[in-house]
């Protein structure tokens, strides 16, 4: 079996799997009631709002191609043999990591798949390219996993203490251990954030202004995903547009990314939170709607993507 042939069957493993995975949680979802009955209840303009949420679930998905086409290519600048990613391969890179992170412990699997996709469209996974040059290029990819995560973790922490600012009953309710963890998580992003550059240059070429970009990105990335979670919400009828609710958006990320927890427990996750923050069992279905949108759908349109690109 050649290392073509390999890579094919890793890829369609990783599709499959996550598929088999979300029927599962779809076929084992037991609050479909309440959410049927949401559903029945809403008006057109209600319904205009979810459809609008959907539709920016690609624009999600672009940004996140943005990112790591930003990240990659400051690598190809600085590597002569390594070639430049166009947006149309990250889109594929990405929605195909998308499979991957579902299956695996915290995202774990997302970079390295990422990686695998660009050894194959980079044209190094034939038998000319040597174990060394792959291993290198997926050394990178790693890499630049870890300033993407750290930035986007970073965008969703400054932005949820920001919101946090702005709702004093939720910064009660959470408790001086919840602040304690977050106090960690700061010192431990700042950390990152001054070590990255020296401790990644063996690897691949991070500064701060890398740094600080890619941080700018995960912001706009982040407002898309508040803006579909205000859509989702005001159509079961749990948003209402006002500043404190605005800032509870935010606060909303920040709680389920400073949360320990598992892909197969994720929806569940979102659903606790959001009832704590929204106030109705509604909020929750929005909750476990909007992980659907952003994931059960990539997941589908991938096969797709990736016949137009092969």
């Amino acid at each position: 079996m050649d290392r073509k042939t390999l890579y094919h069957i890793v890829e369609w493993s990783v599709a499959l799997a996550a598929c088999a995975f979300l029927l599962y949680k779809i076929a084992t979802y037991d609050n479909y009631a309440a959410l049927g009955e949401a559903l029945r209840n809403m008006s057109w303009q209600q319904w205009t709002a979810m459809g609008l949420c959907v539709a920016l679930m690609p624009l999600n998905m672009a940004l996140e191609a943005w990112r790591w086409r930003t990240l990659w290519n400051v690598q190809s600048d600085n590597v002569q043999s390594t070639k430049e990613l166009s947006f149309g391969e990250a889109q594929r890179q990405v929605y195909y990591s998308k499979l991957a992170g579902l299956i695996t412990p915290w995202r774990l699997g997302e970079y390295p798949a990422r990686g695998m996709l660009l050894v194959e469209s980079l044209k190094l996974n034939d038998e000319r390219s040597s174990n060394v040059e792959n291993g290198k290029l997926m050394t990178r990819v790693l890499s630049m996993g870890a300033v993407g995560s750290a930035t986007m973790t970073a965008a969703i922490v400054l932005a949820g203490i920001i919101g946090l600012a702005f709702s004093p009953e939720v910064l009660s309710l959470l408790g001086g251990s919840y602040l304690y963890a977050l106090a960690v998580a700061v010192a431990l992003l700042a950390m990152a954030f001054a070590l990255m550059p020296r401790l990644l240059r063996r690897f691949a070429e991070v500064d701060q202004y890398l740094l600080l970009r890619s941080l700018g990105q995960s912001l706009v990335r982040l407002l898309c995903w508040c803006v579909q979670l205000a859509l989702v919400l005001w159509a079961l009828g749990a948003f209402s547009l006002q500043p404190s609710a605005i800032s509870l958006l935010f606060v909303y990320y920040l709680l389920v990314t400073i949360t320990p927890n598992v892909p197969v427990a994720e929806a569940g996750v979102r659903g606790a939170w959001a009832i704590l923050l929204f106030g109705t069992m509604n909020a929750a279905l929005a909750g476990v709607l909007l992980w659907l949108i952003n994931t059960l759908l990539p997941c589908l349109i991938w096969p797709f993507l990736r016949k137009k690109t092969k």
